[in-house]
């Protein structure tokens, strides 16, 4: 035996020792609860998302089954270095937690102080008691809708996209036999049969995409909104010469009532959807017509309109069909979850490197759009009017900062 070596084994010679790496300032800890309603079937991130995020230092925690109705599983988000937890309570333990729904009662226990949830907000269905937890929580909340880029209001037109895409394939179901409801119609045209009528209400994302899916299966449709440079928009976005109008003309009854089915899909205006037909105008609609309210999450652009769900998605009001689900994106789950994940991830790692989510907020106008409550202040001045909060203006305290 060497010299070397028998000093090396006295301990006389110092010997290789792996350094505890530093745990950056920058590092998020996000965590990602199982959402709570059988309805949603969407999560926030990937297991890609997460494998990515894990390599830039942060820390992500995702509740056992968390992705599992969207096609993921504990294992993948394991391999990929996410930490599995099994209580809801502890995928909260995190400083910033990422969720599809807005924070319900039960969750509302495992909520601290200066903790951000980012979530979606569907302010028409909230009581103003959600808002005053959150006040006494003193949390901050974001609500990812309200979040914009250059592009305008991102998580908002992926699932317009998918909505719009779908809808076609849910009323093409609706007009079927196979609904047992349906007039027995194929939604489209073939020779020798007039095309299914078909009017789009808004002229948004989602009824761009729905557009282009009706056209596409051969349908005739007519498009009606509010504003012209909209309705300019959207057949320079479809390519081709479609029938459009402006809402308030009197083309819009004659149209509905000819129609074999309606998509409402308004964009909401100060948090709410325009409700732009009345009970009248459904009630002359043809018997076991379709009506399909993509914008009801925002209150509906129908006067009969009612909130439903992905089990019982349907109902019937003077003899025509309503589907008024929420989250039609939850349908195509995987689908849904990797375009939200596509948004959420860069968003993270831009989080990370600004130094945190505060410094992330209050350098980001287009991010702090978003933010409608702030350490026991509501900044959203239409929730703040709406349920008659103090408003704080987070412009002023970003201004201040700086």
């Amino acid at each position: 035996m060497s010299i070397t070596s028998e000093l090396a084994q006295q301990a006389l010679i110092p010997q290789e020792k792996l350094a505890k790496v530093r745990e950056s300032s920058n590092t998020l800890q996000i965590g990602v609860p199982a959402e709570l309603s059988s309805q949603e079937n969407r999560i926030a991130l990937t297991p890609e998302a997460v494998l990515l995020l894990v390599r830039n230092g942060h820390k992500v925690v995702i509740e056992t089954k968390a992705g599992e109705r969207a096609g993921f599983s504990d294992r993948a988000y394991s391999e990929a270095g996410a930490s599995i937890v099994l209580s809801a309570k502890e995928a909260f333990d995190a400083t910033v937690i990422l969720k599809i729904n807005p924070v319900t009662e039960a969750e509302f226990d495992f909520i601290r102080a200066e903790q951000t949830i980012i979530s979606a907000l569907n302010t028409p269905l909230l009581p103003k008691e959600y808002f005053e937890k959150i006040i006494e929580k003193k949390a901050n909340g974001i609500a990812f809708e309200n979040i914009r880029d250059k592009g305008g209001f991102t998580v908002v037109r992926a699932m317009s996209e998918i909505a719009g895409s779908s809808v076609m394939l849910i009323a093409a179901e609706l007009l079927s036999n196979a609904s047992g409801e349906g007039r027995g119609m194929l939604l489209g045209g073939i020779t020798g049969v007039s095309p299914t009528k078909v009017v789009i209400l808004g002229a948004g994302t989602a009824a761009e995409y729905a557009a282009k899916a009706a056209l596409g299966l051969g349908a005739e449709i007519q498009i009606f909104d509010k504003e012209i440079y909209r309705l300019q928009r959207l057949r320079y976005a479809i390519g081709r010469s479609v029938s459009t109008s402006i809402i308030d003309s009197t083309n819009l009854e004659e149209a509905i009532t000819r129609a074999d089915v309606v998509i409402g899909a308004m964009r909401a205006e100060n948090g709410i959807s325009p409700c732009v037909v009345s009970e009248e105008m459904v009630a002359k609609m043809k018997p076991n017509s379709v009506i399909i309210d993509i914008s009801i999450d925002q209150g509906g652009c129908f006067e009969t309109s009612q909130t439903t769900s992905l089990k019982k998605p349907i109902f019937k009001t003077h003899d025509v069909i309503h589907y008024c689900v929420p989250n039609i994106a939850s349908r195509v789950a995987h689908t849904a979850s990797i375009a939200l994940s596509n948004i959420f991830t860069p968003l993270l790692l831009k989080t990370g490197n600004a130094g945190g989510i505060e410094e992330f907020i209050f350098s980001n106008h287009w991010f702090l759009q978003g933010v409608y409550a702030y350490r026991g202040s509501i900044t959203n001045r239409f929730v703040a009017k709406k349920f008659g909060f103090r408003f704080k203006d987070l412009s002023l305290v970003s201004a201040a900062r700086f």
